[in-house]
């Protein structure tokens, strides 16, 4: 394990040991954190780490309906960029009994080569409605300046999540598509199970897979992953 993934989970357990001793004073914001790994990092469909471990952690803050927060993980594009780091806010109003998400996304990397255009915003609508034990839900992103390509992108996606009664398991599921002004469209898709161990541990297995071809880099894989959240 390099020296990032040792500096990135050190960091994030360290935010996670603070915002325990700070949740008990009064405020109206509420923090938490978040601390993982997984054997492959992958995001809609494509490997981030060519097929390596990933290493992550967060801080999120919480006001009202409102929310903002930071994320960083390890990544590998075979140059010398070698982690990214996401910025985000927005909130989540309700309408019935639906749940909405409106964010705004920004991806960042360090290291990356000078003129890569890597980062790049995402704007994000979403929306999720329960079903008995199940959560059905939609999500839409929209970039005018997608990762590499200074063009647009356009991003659609359905999921579900279905908790098994009377265990500790979930199912989960998502198909979404990728639109991209300079090349080809693609579908991906991913299905797993999950395990939650504690309150704030659980695991992840995964299949992911795209129709694309001519890469290895979205072929399809099994991820396992585990992730502590406080």
């Amino acid at each position: 394990m390099n020296a990032l993934k040792l500096s990135l989970a050190a960091f994030a357990a360290s935010l996670a040991l603070g915002g325990a001793a700070n949740a008990q004073e009064e405020s109206p914001v509420s923090f938490s954190f978040n601390v993982g790994a997984a054997s492959d990092y992958v995001f809609r469909g494509f490997t981030q780490t060519l097929e390596d471990p990933q290493v992550y952690g967060g801080i999120d803050a919480a006001f009202g309906i409102g929310y903002a927060g930071v994320w960083a993980s390890n990544v590998d594009f075979g140059d010398s960029t070698d982690f990214e780091f996401d910025l985000y806010a927005g909130v989540k109003p309700t309408l019935g009994p639906v749940s909405l998400d409106l964010a705004a996304i920004y991806y960042g990397y360090g290291g990356k080569p000078s003129g890569s255009g890597y980062a790049y915003w995402e704007f994000k609508a979403a929306g999720s409605v329960p079903a008995g034990p199940a959560t059905l839900g939609v999500a839409t992103y929209y970039s005018p300046d997608f990762f590499g390509v200074d063009e647009e992108a356009f991003y659609a996606e359905l999921n579900s999540a279905f908790a098994i009664p009377e265990t500790k398991f979930s199912l989960s599921g998502a198909v979404g598509h990728q639109s991209l002004d300079v090349s080809s469209d693609y579908w991906t898709w991913n299905a797993g199970v999950g395990f939650a161990l504690t309150d704030n541990v659980s695991f992840d297995l995964r299949y992911h897979d795209t129709d694309v071809k001519g890469t290895t880099l979205a072929d399809e894989r099994v991820v396992i992953g585990v992730k502590a959240a406080f």
